[in-house]
């Protein structure tokens, strides 16, 4: 059985709950409900939780550090479960994508993103698989306030949808690994037919 990680990012608090930037919390969230387990047990300066699929186990990890330190709850599981950064897969927000979409990913740039730049930082690596959940940019070019701003009601209705889509992404790239699942579902978008 092969352990994965799933470092879903966001801000802790009721503040930033329902924050774009959260995204990878919420999918966590969703994640936990769908497998009937829940993310509350406090290591690795996050929060975490335990799921299982297909023969592999899941660790579901939300960082408790604010989204800038991310990297340090993600490296201090990693060295406890003794992993490799292959069994690693980051849940973030990601603007360079229209909202209802979401995206697998095999390294690259940090694009901005202080989660994933922190991540970087830590590992000293940026070759681990990423989950993007589109949020799309703001059309006043305020980056800051967009991610930071409550998800409207308008696509908080839409939610449940996209975030169904990425976890069906997430158990086919564990049945088939990531380079299928890219080529099977990378030009989906979860609001279209």
């Amino acid at each position: 059985m092969s352990t994965f990680i799933i470092a879903g990012l966001g801000n802790p608090g009721p503040t930033y709950q329902w924050t774009r930037h959260n995204a990878g919390f919420l999918f966590l969230d969703r994640l936990a409900d769908c497998e009937n387990t829940a993310i509350t047990r406090t290591s690795f300066s996050g929060l975490t939780g335990e799921s299982s699929y297909a023969g592999h186990k899941l660790i579901l990890l939300k960082p408790q550090t604010f989204m800038n330190l991310s990297g340090k709850s993600v490296m201090q599981a990693l060295q406890f479960y003794k992993l490799p950064i292959s069994q690693l897969i980051v849940v973030h927000d990601e603007l360079d994508l229209p909202y209802g979409a979401v995206r697998l990913k095999e390294g690259g740039g940090h694009g901005g993103h202080n989660g994933l730049r922190s991540i970087m930082e830590q590992l000293g690596r940026k070759d681990f698989i990423r989950l993007r959940i589109g949020i799309g940019k703001s059309l006043h070019g305020d980056t800051t306030n967009h991610v930071l701003g409550n998800i409207p009601p308008e696509q908080m209705e839409l939610l449940p949808k996209i975030l169904d889509g990425g976890i069906n992404m997430l158990k086919m790239m564990l049945d088939v690994g990531i380079a299928k699942a890219m080529s099977l579902n990378n030009n989906k978008n979860f609001l279209e037919g």
